[in-house]
C-alpha cells in the first residue's frame, strides 16, 4: 500500500521537546524561512516564558504536543525524584496528560492531539507493580512519539501509532541526518528526529546551522513529505481505516 500522497516516498517529522526558549528564539524563524512545520512537545511551565512566541508558532501552523505537566521520568535522574515514575500510578500519569492538555489549550488556544514520552520511558511503578502507560496515550491521543530504540524502522503499515520510534536530532552532522533520511526513503517509511535546544553546539543541542542546511535540503526534496507528527499520523490512520 502506498501511504504517502502526491508521489512522496517517505515522511519526515521534525520534533523538539520541553518548550525550551531557544526553540522560539532560534528555531521558529529558521523553520518558517523554509516553510517547514515542526512538532513541539511542550512542558506547560516553560510555555509561560515565551507564551506570545508559542501562540505565534500555533498561528504559523506548527504543532504543540503534550509532554505532561511535570515531565516524570525515572528517579535515577535525580532531578525527577519529586515526580519519579517509580512512585506514581496510572491515575497520576493520566492526570498529568489531561491537565497538561488543559493548560496548553488555556495558554495558547491549541488542543494537543499527540504525545511525547518524557525520557522515552513508557511505564510507572516498581517491580511486580510496573504498568505500561501506553494504553493511556492510545486513549487520549492519536499518536505517541518516542519510547523505542533508535534505528528501528517505522513501517507505516505495521506501526503502533501510540509508540512511534524517534531518532536523535541533537548533536548530529548534516551528512548523518541526510543518510538517515535516505534510508527512510529507500524503505518508504517515516522518520521522526527529536531535538531539544536550538543554537550553538552543546549538550542536548541541535546545531542551528546544521538544522538550517538540513531544512533547505528537505525542502528541495520533492519525494519527501515533511509534516508534523499529527499530520503524518493522520495520513496513516486514514490509510488504515482510522486504526491506531
Amino acid at each position: 500500500m502506498a501511504y504517502w500522497p502526491d508521489g512522496k516516498r517517505a515522511a519526515v517529522s521534525l520534533t523538539f521537546d520541553d518548550a525550551r526558549p531557544s526553540q522560539v528564539d532560534n528555531g521558529l524563524a529558521l523553520l518558517d524561512r523554509h516553510g517547514l512545520k515542526a512538532s513541539f512537545y511542550v512542558s506547560p511551565s516553560n510555555l509561560m516564558e515565551r507564551r506570545d512566541g508559542w501562540k505565534k508558532a500555533v498561528a504559523a501552523g506548527h504543532e504543540l504536543g503534550n509532554h505532561t505537566m511535570h515531565h516524570p521520568c525515572s528517579g535515577h535522574y535525580r532531578w525527577s525524584r519529586e515526580h519519579a515514575l517509580e512512585d506514581i500510578t496510572l491515575a497520576t500519569m493520566e492526570n498529568e496528560m489531561v491537565t497538561a492538555n488543559a493548560v496548553i489549550l488555556h495558554l495558547t488556544g491549541y488542543k494537543a492531539v499527540t504525545f511525547g514520552y518524557p525520557c522515552d520511558q513508557t511505564w510507572v511503578g516498581r517491580g511486580a507493580d510496573i504498568r505500561s502507560y501506553v494504553p493511556l496515550v492510545a486513549k487520549h491521543f492519536i499518536c505517541g512519539r518516542g519510547g523505542m530504540p533508535e534505528g528501528m524502522p517505522v513501517d507505516p503499515e505495521w506501526l503502533d501509532l501510540s509508540l512511534v520510534p524517534c531518532v536523535a536530532l541533537d548533536g548530529r552532522s548534516l551528512d548523518d541526518l541526510k543518510a538517515a533520511v535516505e534510508k527512510t526513503v529507500e524503505a518508504g517509511s517515516w522518520i521522526v528526529p527529536c531535538g531539544h535546544e536550538i543554537g550553538k553546539p552543546g549538550f542536548q543541542v541541535t546545531d542551528a546551522g546544521i538544522l538550517d542546511a538540513f531544512c533547505a535540503w528537505l525542502k528541495g526534496r520533492n519525494d519527501i513529505l515533511v509534516g508534523t507528527v499529527a499530520e503524518v499520523a493522520g495520513i496513516i490512520r486514514e490509510k488504515r481505516g482510522n486504526k491506531g
